[in-house]
């Protein structure tokens, strides 16, 4: 089974964030609408502090949902069908954006998520899908490699802020997304991962803002993190020289480095692909290189918590999930969390949770492999940071 990211159509016309969208005459119809729907939702909690009701809810702000409900509107607006609440009355397109951003967000079982609402499961799991192909269409752009000098140029900037590393361009890892699979189906043995887990296995490269650049989704969780990468399409592009070939670092008069990612010991040591070194008994050169690789991981590893603590759906174990709409799934939460860090500046960075382990219960598996180049590569990196270059 290969990787699948997202829906197959022809992508449509992006629409890019737009500040207006906030604007007043918006947002009183946002907080008349709101108004009406939180009376009739049924067993809400009292807020965290800090947190208003809207957003303790559906975990964005409101400017956030009007830009959202902004894109998808045009495509699920087109979808033929009404949908109605217990008393008979119609849901309205917000109603509809509110119901979907709840599901994901909450994580909670259809049957909740329809009984807060007022709604059947069905309708709920029908307005979820129709959100999801519509950010599929609309928002894949928020998604995406840097596409100019100038924006990979201040990536690198940002991670060299962090611990020093030089013409860094990423950070690569992998989470887990965990399944409740029946034992009776022979093709659940597919899912079954190294922890005797039923997972399917997200690997997503990372900014220095926890911002998703590029993701694979679709393959079983007892897949080996190298092998992902190996059949991904970035190291298919990096193997051509179309991607991580920008411009070069000059670290000392006749010697440069090149653009690279970096990740951890699951991942082979390549030209473009740096990982730390390995062993107890290390030279100090190489301890306080892996030092500053590990300080510089970790907007990998709270991107990937955060993601997962913010769309619940994905955090805990899914109930017999559709294994072909999962990792469509996948990919719309990855959309909504670069839009939440899109839009909401450093706000949401207040909310991080208090443990960057968004994986828990899974041992690291040593890849082992290495390349020559990626060899040298990473000996210029320990120089320099120490240096003596």
């Amino acid at each position: 089974m290969g990787p699948v990211r997202g829906s197959k159509k022809k992508r449509k016309t992006e629409k890019k964030p737009d500040e207006n969208a906030s604007a007043s005459s918006e947002m009183e119809g946002s907080v008349d609408w709101w108004d009406g729907l939180s009376r009739r939702m049924n067993g809400l909690q009292s807020p965290s502090k800090g947190l208003d009701k809207f957003k303790s809810v559906f975990r964005i702000s409101r400017k956030t949902f009007i830009y959202i409900c902004s894109l998808v509107k045009e495509d699920m607006m087109a979808k033929p069908g009404s949908f109605t609440f217990s008393n008979g009355k119609p849901l309205s397109f917000e109603d509809q954006v509110a119901v979907a951003l709840r599901r994901l967000s909450s994580g909670e079982s259809l049957v909740t998520v329809g009984d807060s609402f007022g709604l059947h499961r069905s309708t709920v799991s029908q307005l979820t899908w129709r959100f999801v192909e519509a950010m599929e269409e609309r928002g894949l752009h928020h998604l995406q490699w840097p596409s100019t000098n100038a924006e990979m140029t201040e990536i690198k900037s940002k991670f060299e802020k962090i611990q020093g590393l030089p013409n860094c361009c990423g950070v690569i890892e992998t989470t887990h997304v965990t399944m409740c699979l029946p034992s009776a189906d022979p093709a659940s043995k597919v899912w079954l991962d190294h922890e005797k887990n039923h997972s399917m296995v997200l690997q997503a490269i990372v900014d220095p803002e926890m911002r998703f650049r590029d993701i694979v989704t679709g393959w079983p969780g007892k897949i080996d993190d190298w092998l992902m990468f190996q059949s991904s399409n970035f190291n298919k592009l990096c193997v051509k020289g179309e991607r991580l070939n920008g411009e070069k670092f000059e670290v000392s008069k006749g010697s440069e480095i090149r653009e690279y990612i970096i990740g951890d010991l699951g991942y082979p040591l390549l030209p473009y692909l740096v990982i730390p070194y390995k062993g107890k008994e290390l030279p100090e050169i190489s301890v306080q290189f892996n030092k500053r690789h590990s300080a510089t991981r970790l907007v990998a590893s709270r991107a990937l918590a955060r993601l997962k603590e913010m769309w619940k759906i994905i955090q805990g174990v899914m109930w017999r999930p559709d294994k072909h709409k999962l990792p469509r799934i996948i990919l719309v939460c990855c959309l909504l969390h670069n839009i939440v860090v899109d839009l909401e500046d450093d706000e949401w960075q207040d909310e991080m949770p208090l443990s960057y382990d968004h994986d828990p219960g899974y041992r690291q598996r040593i890849c082992g492999s290495f390349d020559v180049d990626g060899v040298h590569l990473r000996e210029k990196l320990s120089l320099y940071l120490t240096g003596k270059m």
